[in-house]
C-alpha cells in the first residue's frame, strides 16, 4: 500500500512539473549592442518569482528564461556597469540599486527603456509594450512568436536617441567627452505635474502629450511616450513566446518580425529620425 501511495505521489509530481513547463512562456533576450549589457527583471507584486532577476549578457549573446504563465512585470537593460571601490556592483544607466548583478526586487532607476508585459490577462491575452515614459537608455524590440490570437504585432523603439536627445534631458557620462548615455523624461528632468500626469493632471482629459513626449513618439511611433499613450502603444497576443532584442537593427528583417496579424498602420521606426 505504501509503495502504491509513493508511486502516485511521484506520478503526480511529474505530471505537475510537465504541466508547469507547458504553461510557461519563454523570453529569449538578445544583445545586439556592441557592448555588454546587464538585463534586469522585476516581477509585479502578485507575480510568482523568476529564476533570475539580473545577469550579464555579452555582445552577440542571448539567454532564454522560462516565465510563469500568469507573470506580470518589467524587463530592461543596464549599461556601463562594474564593481566600485566598495565592492558594490552598480551601473551608470538603469541601475536597480541592489549592489549586485541580480536586482533582487529592485526596479530600474530612470532613465530606462522598459519592456512591460502582463501574461495571460483579460480574455487569456498577453499585454505588452515598450515604454519611454521613464526615459530612454537603449533601443529595444519585442517580437511575439507563435501566438494564436490577438494582433501579435512587434513593438519597440529601434532608434538610437541618446545623441539626438534634447539638451535639457541628456544624461552625460563625465569621461572627458561628456557623451550622452541616456535621455531623461520631462517628468524626471523638471518634476512638473503637467509632464508627470500627476496632481491636477492625473487623468487622460487633463494630461496630454508635451513637446518632450512628442520627441520620443516621433522617433518611435509604437512606444509609450507619456502616461496615457495607450491607444498606439499597447499590443496583445495569446500563447506566444517573446523575443526581446536590445540594439536591434533599425530595419529589422521580416524574418525576425514575422507576418503582422493586426495590420497596424504605425511603423516600427520613423526613418526621418534616423538621420538626426
Amino acid at each position: 500500500m505504501g509503495r502504491v501511495f509513493l508511486f502516485l505521489i511521484i506520478i503526480s509530481f511529474v505530471a505537475f512539473s510537465f504541466l508547469s513547463e507547458v504553461q510557461s512562456t519563454s523570453f529569449k533576450i538578445v544583445n545586439k549592442c556592441h557592448h555588454t549589457i546587464w538585463p534586469g527583471l522585476l516581477s509585479g507584486a502578485t507575480s510568482p518569482p523568476l529564476p533570475t532577476t539580473g545577469f550579464a549578457l555579452r555582445s552577440g549573446k542571448s539567454k532564454t528564461i522560462k516565465i510563469p504563465k500568469s507573470w506580470s512585470g518589467r524587463l530592461w537593460a543596464r549599461t556601463l556597469c562594474g564593481l566600485g571601490s566598495d565592492g558594490m556592483f552598480s551601473c551608470v544607466t538603469a541601475d536597480c540599486g541592489s549592489g549586485k548583478v541580480e536586482c533582487a526586487g529592485g526596479g530600474a532607476k530612470p532613465p530606462a527603456t522598459l519592456a512591460e508585459l502582463t501574461l495571460n490577462g483579460a480574455d487569456g491575452l498577453d499585454f505588452y509594450d515598450v515604454s519611454l515614459v521613464d526615459g530612454y537608455n537603449l533601443p529595444m524590440l519585442i517580437v511575439a512568436k507563435g501566438g494564436t490570437r490577438g494582433g501579435c504585432s512587434p513593438t519597440g523603439c529601434l532608434v538610437e536617441l541618446n545623441g539626438a536627445c534634447p539638451k535639457d534631458l541628456r544624461v552625460a557620462r563625465v569621461n572627458g567627452t561628456r557623451e550622452s548615455v541616456a535621455c531623461r523624461s520631462a517628468c524626471e528632468a523638471f518634476g512638473d505635474p503637467r509632464y508627470c500626469c500627476s496632481e491636477a493632471y492625473s487623468t487622460p482629459d487633463t494630461c496630454g502629450p508635451s513637446v518632450y513626449s512628442q520627441f520620443f513618439k516621433f522617433a518611435c511611433p509604437r512606444a509609450y511616450s507619456y502616461a496615457y499613450d495607450d491607444k498606439t502603444s499597447t499590443y496583445t497576443c495569446a500563447s506566444a513566446n517573446y523575443l526581446i532584442i536590445f540594439c536591434p537593427l533599425p530595419y529589422t528583417s521580416q524574418k525576425v518580425l514575422g507576418a503582422r496579424k493586426d495590420g497596424a498602420p504605425l511603423p516600427l521606426v520613423n526613418k526621418t529620425m534616423m538621420y538626426l
